[in-house]
């Protein structure tokens, strides 16, 4: 089956562009000038059970931005997400992630390494799919320490009965934690098992994510007990989950 690539970017130098770069792949491209037109697209893809495989998203655009859409679809949807952008700014990285992004390119872009990531992405994306499809719909809730994770409504729940939601970046990270229990794993690990992607050697984004969901867990940074750091090797999760 041809993949299919939605382009999102007002500039429409960039779309034409894109969209000649990746027809020539083979890819089935359609293109959208903002936030509303690309909803519309992806509803009309949907409803023709002909989905989107990526969305290649500039963050700035008219009305509704990348990252506002970026967050309204990965509540929905595990379609893969690509945030294009002319700023090469950690912040937006780090946004970018929490908002659910798999990943992200700076103009002005290369057409050839764009293909590539396209191409690991989509096959990640495929195979989420399947998994998604042979999986029962609701998971096991999962108690560890003073707290249960509600996997289907992606919150925290305490002992009181008190919630915490948790922003997908955030329930991604708990997740690996909760699967590699006692074992240190690296900052390129957690990226690689969160967003299944490359990041560049110097990304700090990691640290800024366990920093958030330490707060969430009510986890010291200064005296840490469930998210320890093991310097010059990565983080170590300490408890250990179990059904609930």
């Amino acid at each position: 089956m041809t993949s299919r690539v939605l382009i999102v970017d007002d500039d429409p130098v960039v779309r034409e562009l894109l969209q000649a770069y990746l027809g020539e792949e083979g890819y089935d491209v359609l293109c959208a000038g903002t936030a509303e037109q690309a909803e519309a697209s992806l509803a009309e893809a949907e409803q023709a059970d002909q989905p989107i495989d990526l969305v290649m998203l500039d963050i700035r655009l008219p009305g509704k931005d990348g990252l506002t859409l970026t967050r309204e679809l990965r509540v929905r949807s595990e379609v893969g997400i690509i945030l294009i952008t002319g700023r090469n700014d950690d912040i937006d990285r780090i946004v970018g992630l929490e908002c659910g992004a798999d990943d992200y390119v700076i103009k002005p872009l290369n057409p050839r390494e764009l293909v590539s990531r396209a191409k690991n992405l989509i096959r990640r994306v495929r195979h989420a799919r399947q998994g998604s499809a042979a999986q029962p719909a609701r998971q096991n809730h999962k108690r560890f320490a003073r707290w249960t994770l509600d996997p289907d409504r992606r919150r925290l729940v305490d002992r009181d009965g008190s919630e915490t939601p948790l922003t997908h970046g955030e329930f991604q990270l708990l997740c690996v934690f909760l699967r590699n229990t006692g074992h240190t794993l690296s900052r390129d690990q957690l990226m690689d098992q969160i967003r299944n992607r490359e990041w560049l050697p110097n990304d700090r984004s990691i640290d800024v994510l366990v920093g958030r969901l330490r707060r969430k867990l009510r986890d010291d940074p200064a005296e840490p007990e469930l998210i320890i750091t093991i310097h010059g090797a990565g983080y170590l999760f300490t408890a250990t989950p179990v059904d609930a």
